[in-house]
């Protein structure tokens, strides 16, 4: 009597799954992160510890660069769906011929500064003519710092420019250079403090360079309409929102996933970063990305400023 009672149990299960159709994988999303992973991209772990993304049915890889400056064009030809990408570097990107679509924002401010000692020479911007500025990337650093300076009265051609590579704390403490430029407020003036040095920045935007996103999601323009982006941002605003109404919570979710980030620079830094992420990462400033494509076209950096509707979208 048994057998054909499981035999009518097990029939009756496969009936139920046919009925309740196949099993849905979640949809699988690569995103290549600009760097190693930091306290900048907070939201994204915490949001994956939280469980959000797969709420949405989606199952990410967050994959640092070997290289960062393959990440535009890897994920223009297709080895990740999204890249954390930053808004200047878009516009040189389409300029290249590197077909990158903006749908999504990080951290809506700029971190980049302009670094000096705070024990040190320069008092203000003015006092930087005749000396050394370190700088680790050419092209879009060399324009902020010229402006800075222009607005200053100071002729950049004044100024002596050091390629540090990425020394910028070690060659401004040892003396190297008065100034660096590149360093992120977030990161690099805590680090200065933990060797003994205190430092003071100047913000590019309160020296004449337009307000501009600092990271943002890119994509290739054949997924812009893939509903995964949607999800993927929907997930990143809760993401967003819940580390804002409980920071230490979700430091503790973010050490939890990375426990060798649990010192006091990235402390620091979480602390620091809180107030600059999005948090409403689908939206799209239109006027700060016309502003900046025409900024870096009359700086000489790009030919001309790309119509909006080739760099961004604001997903709906």
């Amino acid at each position: 009597m048994e057998r054909p009672m499981i035999r009518h149990t097990a029939l009756a299960f496969a009936a139920s799954l046919a009925l309740a159709g196949p099993a849905v994988a979640d949809d699988k999303l690569t995103i290549l992160l600009e760097w190693f992973v930091n306290p900048d991209h907070a939201p994204l772990v915490v949001a994956n510890e939280l469980g959000l993304f797969e709420e949405v049915g989606l199952e990410i890889e967050l994959l640092p660069p070997a290289d960062p400056s393959i990440v535009p064009r890897a994920v223009a030809s297709g080895q990740a769906e999204i890249g954390v990408h930053y808004q200047p570097n878009l516009y040189l990107d389409n300029e290249a011929g590197v077909p990158l679509v903006r749908f999504g924002t990080l951290v809506e401010t700029p971190l980049n500064t302009l670094t000096v000692l705070d024990d040190g020479p320069i008092e203000d911007l003015a006092d930087l003519a005749g000396k050394r500025i370190g700088f680790s990337v050419s092209g879009f650093e060399d324009m902020i710092l010229s402006t800075m300076l222009t607005s200053a009265g100071v002729d950049p051609a004044d100024v002596e420019f050091v390629n540090v590579n990425f020394a910028l704390t070690a060659s401004l403490i040892g003396g190297k250079v008065e100034a660096t430029i590149g360093g992120f407020r977030n990161f690099e003036l805590m680090q200065m403090r933990l060797e003994g040095r205190e430092g003071r920045a100047f913000f590019p935007e309160d020296h004449g360079v337009p307000i501009y996103d600092e990271l943002i999601f890119v994509t290739r323009a054949e997924l812009v309409s893939d509903d995964r982006l949607v999800r993927f941002l929907e997930a990143v605003e809760k993401g967003a929102i819940y580390l804002t109404n409980h920071p230490e919570k979700s430091w503790e979710l973010f050490i939890r996933a990375y426990p060798e980030l649990d010192d006091a620079l990235n402390r620091q830094a979480w602390v620091d970063t809180m107030p600059r992420f999005a948090k409403r990462p689908a939206a799209l400033d239109a006027g700060r990305y016309e502003r900046f494509g025409q900024f870096l076209a009359d700086a000489g950096l790009i030919e001309t400023a790309p119509a909006l509707n080739e760099i961004a979208v604001e997903l709906k």
